[in-house]
């Protein structure tokens, strides 16, 4: 494949990116400046302008980041280097001109703790290409290095203030790239779906995109109260032997330590936190005013009505399957614990087993947690920002290889949004995929993507309403696609 160099000028500089199968793409562009030694705890800072032309035709470093806990599920992505200078875009797009594209902002999910807007898993090529879009992927500060709430040290916002700062420099810069700053879609999955929503309940973010999508929000999960934050980063500080009791020298103690320390001390304490069934992160966003579930759906919508901001927002069948593949034997009566702290019903077990006939136990624990962690909080999002006064498009993604213990996992929808299979040929949750469907499935779902990110309506080829509360119509994708009144089936016996 032949490449040319191509530059660019911006305010800032100028970069020379790579010209590659009709797409320019500019790697490694900074947005901020380099979050490292006195700054590594602080809020994201403008990146200063620089001399010369800027190389930018190789990614550069990821957040430092332990390995994923899914990569059973997801195999092993290619391992580009870490380091804390790693406040980076990747950008692509169709031309170098004025022609002003829209542009589509891309989260990268991993739990608050692992993944980069630049691995291949999310080249943005092939969409920038189809869509004739300006693409960007965000690299972003993970774990304690991005969410650490400690007074004095940092606010525990240190993420969220880099794609709020990838969102300025797009607003600033991205018309260089032939974008449009006034045609932004903001699109996340998993904690990148998170991030959104706390993007939306707050007014800094106001005017840095026009539209939304969230892939499997885990909506449930309320960005993390002051309170809770603080004994968690307590918590980290005493793993890792740092004297709380002079609060003027914790900075320089925490800034001391290697990336490799920190790591694996947020290890450590992950393990402390997690429990049965349950998504419990240790490092999240910090907003005490949204730290209940209720809350935090309910400013998400309000900031959405508001801003007149649309939104595609779904799930998959069966999310939590590729949380709880590892496990290999439950305790029936912790498993029915479960089952009513999260239902407030005893026997509600039983409902599920009807549900999915054969189905084994961890099954039934994977459709619980499904529902109560991403689609039952989605689908109230989804009625809540009805009654805020925007619009949304709700889907559920059904589709899995043929005999596939994954199922429609988390995260399986991917590739059919980038289009980038190649990427993706080791990664067990598409193993027995038949080429066939699968390329008659991601036309189909980035016909949908591709039209509301450019006209803000998803139905241009296959017939897609808009949410209602009364008549639920939900897109289903899979070996047949089409929209159907309350798809999930469980909702109407559950109050949502």
């Amino acid at each position: 494949m032949r490449e040319e160099s191509c530059i660019v000028q911006t305010s800032l500089g100028s970069l020379q990116g790579i010209r590659s199968n009709d797409v320019i793409q500019f790697r490694g562009v900074p947005y901020t400046e380099a979050p490292e030694g006195e700054f590594r705890f602080s809020r994201a800072r403008p990146v200063a302008a620089w001399t010369g032309v800027r190389d930018a035709g190789s990614h550069g470093l990821i957040a430092p980041q332990p390995p994923s806990p899914l990569r059973q599920a997801i195999g092993e992505a290619s391992e580009p280097p870490q380091g804390e200078d790693c406040l980076s875009l990747t950008i692509s797009t169709p031309a170098v001109d004025r022609e002003k594209r829209p542009v589509v902002v891309w989260v990268h999910g991993g739990h608050y703790m692992t993944g980069a807007g630049s691995l291949d898993w999310y080249d943005g090529a092939e969409l920038s290409k189809e869509g004739k879009l300006v693409t960007v992927g965000v690299n972003y500060r993970l774990g304690a290095f991005g969410y650490l709430h400690y007074p004095g040290v940092s606010d525990g916002t240190m993420g969220i203030s880099d794609i709020l700062a990838a969102l300025e420099w797009a607003q600033d810069h991205i018309v260089q790239f032939g974008g449009d700053p006034d045609r932004v879609t903001i699109m996340g999955q998993s904690a990148g779906a998170h991030a959104i929503m706390c993007l939306l309940a707050m007014r800094k973010a106001r005017g840095l995109f026009q539209r939304a999508i969230l892939q499997s929000a885990p909506a449930s999960l309320a960005p993390l109260s002051e309170a809770k934050a603080l004994e968690n980063g307590s918590r980290l500080l005493e793993i890792l032997n740092v004297n709380q009791r002079d609060p003027q020298a914790i900075t320089a103690q925490l800034n001391a330590l290697s990336t490799t320390q920190i790591l694996q001390a947020s290890g450590k304490l992950a393990q402390e936190i997690a429990r049965f069934g349950q998504i419990v992160l240790p490092f999240m966003p910090v907003v005490d005013s949204l730290s209940t579930a209720d809350r935090f759906i309910e400013m998400t919508a309000t900031g959405a009505g508001e801003a007149g901001i649309d939104l595609i927002m779904g799930t998959n069948r069966e999310e939590a399957n590729i949380i709880l593949g590892n496990i290999k034997s439950l305790d029936p009566a912790v498993v029915n614990e479960r089952f009513v702290a999260l239902t407030g019903e005893e026997g509600a077990i039983d409902r599920y087993r009807w549900r999915r006939p054969g189905g084994s136990t961890i099954d039934l624990v994977s459709d619980l947690t499904t529902d109560y962690t991403f689609l039952l909080p989605t689908l109230k999002l989804a009625e809540s920002v009805h009654k805020a006064g925007s619009r949304t498009w709700v889907y559920q993604f059904d589709w899995a290889p043929l005999g596939s213990p994954f199922k429609a996992c988390h995260g399986i929808e991917l590739p059919f949004i980038f289009g980038n299979f190649e990427a993706y040929k080791d990664v067990p949750i598409l193993h027995g995929a038949d080429p066939e469907v699968a390329v008659g499935l991601t036309a189909a779902i980035r016909r949908a993507w591709i039209g509301f990110i450019q006209t803000g309506n998803p139905g241009v080829a296959i017939p897609w309403p808009a949410y209602e509360p009364v008549q639920r119509q939900t897109m289903r994708y899979a070996s047949i696609i089409g929209a159907a009144g309350d798809l999930a089936g469980i909702n109407h016996r559950y109050q949502i």
